[in-house]
């Protein structure tokens, strides 16, 4: 997508505003039903990009058509059409396209296309998947989920990630390139693949949260954006696939982790840890959205990684004060979540619930036996999580140095400042 911009800073033109909106609300359906036309998501994409600069041409003196969404699917078809017919080298290959849309629909005007709401959102999911697929690197799945599906631009993921609009470029000229070369077909994965490929989706979606909820890198703790957009592909997505329980988990365990947005960054900026949180601040309408997702997911049969986590998530939304947190109850979940398969990181989390469920050296020997394993070298919370540990033992001179160690292991300058500090005030305390 195109943004128009006034470069002289002043306010943009509303209906430029107005077309943008509508832009993020249609795109997926756009390029979802064309990517089936076609099967070819980045034509598919291609043609919806025209079908948009022909709005931000057109409607600012035309005015928005009574039925943007069809005027918009008759404008991308036309021009692909047009685009088709024009380019001699790639005649051979779209001859049959080029039928397939002139008989796809009436041509006359926009508002005589019938749009199949239910064929829709069958064509989402399965842009959805497509984005998603896993000869896909998981930076290029990332990349065109947010652009195919979400709608966002190229500009716009760039930022949220902090790298510039040429990587993000590449990735998605990448992501398009191999799906063609690898005549990847435009359909639903067949039935014993549905799972795994589910989970590649949820996978990609929580990556996108997490990225916001704690960003790896930069000068912000978070970048809400970019948890949001997470969180309305997850919404899209427990609509388009409702009797999955695990898409109502991973649903119901960002909304939970979105309610305490509000607490987590304090007055001057600074990060606030959940257990310091203000919980008045906490969102209860999230809150209450979440734990309906978790019965929805559980009521299903869920019993997977995100349904588990959404349970942990719940614990903690439902204690009202830090002391009411049911400890015992989290930690089973850890176990039962350690059986469905080897992630260090979730031993790691084991300990932390182990710890606060009152036995912080039982838990200590825990962190001991994950930092063996070599995926953890460079991942920050496990000195970050020794060293609070070695705190509580009582033993502050090593759980400074483990504070200062994490803070050398990450890029996010909120976090490195935060651990710093803890450093700080744990050599102020003799061993």
């Amino acid at each position: 997508m195109v943004r128009a911009r006034e470069e002289s800073g002043n306010p943009r033109n509303p209906t430029v505003e107005t077309v943008e909106a509508i832009w993020r609300i249609e795109s997926a359906r756009l390029v979802a039903t064309l990517s089936r036309l076609t099967g070819d998501v980045g034509l598919a994409e291609d043609m919806a990009q025209e079908a948009f600069i022909a709005a931000l041409e057109g409607w600012p003196d035309a005015g928005v058509p009574e039925n943007p969404a069809a005027w918009l699917m008759t404008t991308a078809r036309n021009r692909g059409i047009d685009r088709i017919r024009r380019d001699k080298a790639l005649k051979e290959k779209y001859g049959r396209i080029a039928s397939e849309l002139q008989l796809a629909g009436p041509k006359p005007g926009p508002e005589a296309v019938g749009l199949d709401e239910d064929r829709i959102g069958d064509d989402v999911l399965t842009l959805l998947f497509t984005a998603c697929h896993p000869d896909l690197t998981t930076q290029s799945q990332v990349a065109l989920t947010l652009k195919a599906v979400g709608g966002l631009t190229t500009d716009e993921i760039a930022r949220a990630f902090l790298v510039s609009n040429a990587t993000i470029s590449q990735r998605i000229v990448r992501a398009k390139r191999t799906l063609a070369d690898s005549e990847i077909r435009f359909e639903p994965p067949a039935g014993d693949e549905m799972g795994e490929r589910l989970a590649a989706v949820l996978g990609v979606i929580y990556l996108i949260f997490n990225e916001g909820y704690a960003a790896t890198a930069g000068e912000d703790w978070m970048r809400t954006e970019l948890s949001a957009e997470a969180l309305r592909l997850g919404r899209i997505l427990v609509g388009l696939a409702p009797e999955e329980p695990e898409v109502h988990g991973l649903v119901s365990l960002m909304e939970i982790q979105a309610s305490r947005f509000p607490a987590r960054i304090g007055p001057d900026g600074e990060p606030v840890l959940l257990m310091d949180q203000d919980r008045a601040r906490w969102d209860r309408l999230l809150i209450r959205r979440g734990l309906a997702h978790l019965e929805a997911a559980k009521s299903r049969g869920g019993n997977g990684p995100y349904v588990l986590q959404a349970s942990i998530a719940a614990c903690h939304a439902r204690a009202m004060r830090p002391e009411l947190t049911d400890w015992e109850e989290i930690l089973g979940y850890y176990n039962e979540l350690a059986t469905l398969g080897d992630s260090p990181v979730t031993e790691l989390n084991r300990a932390v619930a182990l710890a606060m469920a009152g036995d912080p050296q039982s838990a200590l020997e825990a962190v001991d036996r994950v930092a063996e394993d070599r995926r953890m070298e460079s991942y920050h919370l496990l000195p970050s999580v020794r060293g609070d540990l070695l705190e509580k033992l009582g033993r502050h001179c090593e759980s400074a140095a483990e504070f200062e160690r994490a803070a050398s292991l990450t890029d996010n300058q909120a976090e490195q400042r935060v651990l710093s500090e803890r450093a700080g005030r744990a050599r102020e305390f003799p061993d």
